[in-house]
């Protein structure tokens, strides 16, 4: 099984994988608070291999996936932060109710990044069961931790650099 940090290093070559001087808000959830540890854990240890101090990875927790977008849109008005990972993980259940919140989330995220502007990698796993959101978690081919990690600098990285040739 590859490890997160193995994972970093093969793309921190890549154009904007370099976190330093960046401060980010990884936000997750409580809910499935033992698996969303572990995306929590991949991501901080992927921005500190690309460079992020310690101090600039600021980690908030909400209740459940719903509470993302508002606790996002909070963190992005801050305007104390460059980008924010947002991470958790829906399992379908046996009624709509997984629908309603995999569709909140993903569109109140987006909302909030395209109003604001602030780059919200959306790690919120939408897994029909178990195993599926293990599979994401803990690999071998997807680490999602890692890759929203990745992604928010990425993304910062375009903002700036667009922002640099006005």
């Amino acid at each position: 099984m590859r490890q997160a940090s193995d994972q970093a290093q093969d793309r921190t070559g890549d154009a904007g994988q370099d976190a330093q001087d960046l401060r980010i808000a990884v936000l997750a959830t409580r809910f499935n608070q033992e698996l969303v540890d572990q995306l929590v854990q991949d991501a901080r240890t992927t921005l500190l291999e690309l460079g992020t101090k310690e101090a600039d990875i600021v980690e908030f927790r909400v209740p459940g996936s719903l509470e993302l977008p508002t606790a996002a849109r909070w963190i992005s008005e801050s305007e104390e932060f460059d980008g924010v990972v947002a991470l958790g993980i829906v399992i379908r259940g046996e009624t709509p109710h997984f629908d309603y919140v995999c569709q909140g989330a993903v569109h109140g995220l987006t909302r909030v990044s395209i109003d604001t502007g602030v780059p919200i990698m959306f790690g919120v796993l939408t897994t029909d069961n178990l195993e599926q959101a293990l599979e994401r978690i803990y690999g071998p081919v997807e680490r999602k931790g890692t890759d929203v990690a990745l992604g928010v600098v990425e993304m910062i990285r375009l903002r700036q650099s667009i922002a640099a040739n006005k």
